[in-house]
């Protein structure tokens, strides 16, 4: 007798639908760097910058439902991030 699937909770659903539009988002990248004509590009761009915007909205959503915690950078560690990168 097969296992009955257990059903995704509301975090691992939005988890899933945030992986989605980030892979959709590179596609588009891809897309619109590749694209052979204007036409092309500029829908490829303005989907880019759609699924962008529907990603940051995800995002917002889990984190004001606590599934995507953020910590604030020390001083300090913001200042080695950039030293290492500006150099």
């Amino acid at each position: 007798m097969p296992a009955t699937p257990k059903a995704m909770s509301d975090k691992e659903y939005i988890e899933d639908v945030l992986l989605t539009a980030k892979t959709l988002t590179g596609m588009y990248h891809y897309a619109t760097q590749e694209s052979s004509t204007e036409g092309l590009h500029t829908q490829f761009k303005s989907n880019l910058n759609d699924s962008i915007a529907m990603q940051h909205r995800i995002f917002a959503s889990m984190q004001q439902n606590g599934w995507y915690p953020m910590q604030n950078a020390e001083q300090q560690q913001i200042n080695q991030v950039r030293s290492k990168y500006m150099q």
